[in-house]
């Protein structure tokens, strides 16, 4: 066995780098009856304590990205469920981006030494994932403090940090028991280490209690009776020529009993629930049974669709790549991920087209730009190149007592971009809607890892939410994160349930990328002040 300058074997080296790795991935969320997120305090440390050594920058690569492969295989492979080949292209891109933060903990050991590189990672760590979610290539997945995703009674102080807060909170545990090893390693007093710990875990818990206290005694603005229709219907047999009129019928169905039992003010159906241009001319009358069915229910209805927008020459000229031509209209346009309000008089009142697309899936990134880039696009089931949507539009419903109420939607993956929600929520959003289509990833953890996320939008922004899929899982969240009610994956059911609405916007919500920027200038300000020391000496 090869042995480091600094002691411990090359393979005792990689072990501890692979054992990161698992306990990272199996503290995210997964099955519900699976809660590990309390081994994310530490599952860093096995990884930070061989980076000690003294290696060269290959043999340190190589060790962060096995962990880091590890950790994005355990947590990401259900994606191969929807598509093998880019699901193994998803982990191993993945893992590389998880590993950017730890090159720079590289550099500053050689700067400033072991322990200097350890208390700076966590500013540095947050900073990266700030700034790469804010990327078109960002999966969004794996930001650290979505492993605490469940843990709502200990993450309540999102309200004023969003899951950045979490996740510098995380590593700053993983950073302070890794030194304490250490520091125990070299007779040092570890008092200091051991109360720093005590102090994060137990001040985490009593906000928690201060928060869900409040919750108890707060007076509620006002409710929304919201009703989820589940249709579970198979995704890849929706999109390959399946008649989709009768897929509709089927939602049409489930609503029309639902209405008969509850009076809702919103129903709300899953992402892509109409899978064609149901708002195009050739399928006017499509649109007029399903406008006059909404009618009927006397309630709005919010659904995923597949948009198309029309434009002329001159409209396109320069970016002709980002559209598609129809030969017979002489005219050019795009399709978008969509979901559309439909008042309670049948009228659109109106549309949101997705602006968060899955990296290569549903377009590829950059192609603007690139237009190149068009030839890695994937196809899923026949979708392709969807889109992008620019407006963050809000949406206003009139509930049964006649109160004006303001709510937004996002689609799909869109739940785990913390930024994009605050903005939906600074415009005037009282509630929250998602909808969703998790089918793609059978009966793998995927779907309940995704709803899991979505917990952070609630308590970031202190709003409830009602989320809809196609599958499961739907469910409806309150402000603080908890589950109030759900349907049970794989069934075709209904749930009604009553949202309560806010109009108060949290500290978060305000300055969503406060803490993230801040983390970043910080970790900028130490690579200066490590390179200008290193250059006096």
């Amino acid at each position: 066995m090869i042995r480091s300058e600094c002691g411990g074997t090359w393979s005792a080296g990689y072990l501890s780098a692979v054992l990161s790795g698992v306990l990272l991935g199996i503290s995210f969320p997964s099955y519900p009856f699976i809660r590990l997120e309390f081994i994310a305090w530490a599952a860093l440390v096995p990884l930070l304590m061989t980076l000690r050594y003294d290696l060269g920058l290959r043999d340190f690569f190589l060790r962060v990205y096995a962990s880091m492969l590890i950790f994005c295989a355990i947590t990401l492979w259900w994606v191969c469920h929807a598509t093998f080949f880019g699901g193994l292209l998803t982990i191993i891109a993945q893992a590389f981006f998880q590993s950017i933060p730890l090159l720079f903990f590289f550099f500053l050991k050689q700067l400033r030494g072991w322990r200097f590189a350890l208390f700076s990672l966590p500013f540095a760590w947050v900073g990266w994932e700030w700034a790469y979610l804010s990327q078109d290539l960002s999966l969004g997945w794996l930001v650290m403090g979505n492993s605490q995703a469940l843990m709502t009674p200990m993450i309540q102080y999102a309200e004023v940090t969003g899951v950045w807060g979490v996740s510098l909170w995380l590593l700053f545990i993983n950073v302070i028991l890794a030194d304490l090893i250490v520091s125990r390693q070299e007779g040092r007093h570890v008092v200091f280490h051991l109360l720093a710990v005590v102090v994060m875990l137990s001040g985490s818990m009593l906000y928690g209690v201060v928060a869900f206290d409040h919750a108890d005694t707060a007076k509620e603005q006002s409710s929304v009776n919201v009703t989820l229709v589940q249709p579970d219907i198979d995704p890849f047999r929706k999109w390959e020529g399946f008649n989709s009129w009768d897929l509709i019928q089927v939602s049409m169905s489930m609503t029309d009993k639902a209405v008969t039992m509850a009076r809702p003010d919103l129903i709300l159906w899953p992402e892509t629930a109409i899978p064609f241009h149901i708002l195009d001319k050739p399928y006017q009358a499509y649109f007029d049974l399903l406008s006059k069915r909404v009618r009927r229910w006397d309630a709005a209805l919010l659904t995923g669709f597949s948009d198309i927008v029309y434009y002329s020459r001159e409209e396109v000229a320069g970016n002709k790549h980002l559209y598609k031509y129809d030969a017979g209209l002489d005219r050019y346009y795009q399709t978008f991920n969509a979901s559309m309000f439909l008042e309670a008089s049948g009228r659109v009142g109106a549309i949101y087209r997705k602006m968060k697309l899955v990296p290569f899936a549903e377009r590829v990134p950059y192609v603007e730009y690139l237009p190149w880039l068009d030839r890695f696009t994937m196809s899923l089931a026949g979708i392709t190149s969807w889109g992008k949507g620019s407006e963050s539009t809000i949406m206003e419903l009139e509930t049964a007592s006649g109160r004006e109420v303001k709510l937004m939607n996002i689609i799909c993956y869109e739940s785990v971009f913390p930024g994009l929600v605050a903005r939906f929520v600074r415009n005037g959003a009282e509630f929250l809607t998602l909808v969703t289509n998790d089918g793609w990833y059978a009966k793998s953890y995927g779907p309940y890892q995704h709803a899991a996320i979505a917990r952070f939008r609630c308590i970031e922004n202190r709003r409830a939410m009602a989320r809809c899929a196609n599958t499961g899982v739907s469910l409806f969240l309150d402000r603080f994160g908890r589950v109030t009610s759900e349907i049970p994956w794989w069934q075709q059911r209904t749930l009604t349930a009553s949202l309560s609405c806010n109009s108060e916007k949290t500290f978060y919500t305000r300055y969503p990328d406060l803490l993230p920027q801040g983390s970043l200038a910080v970790a900028l300000f130490l690579l200066l002040y490590a390179f200008s020391r290193r250059m006096k000496t």
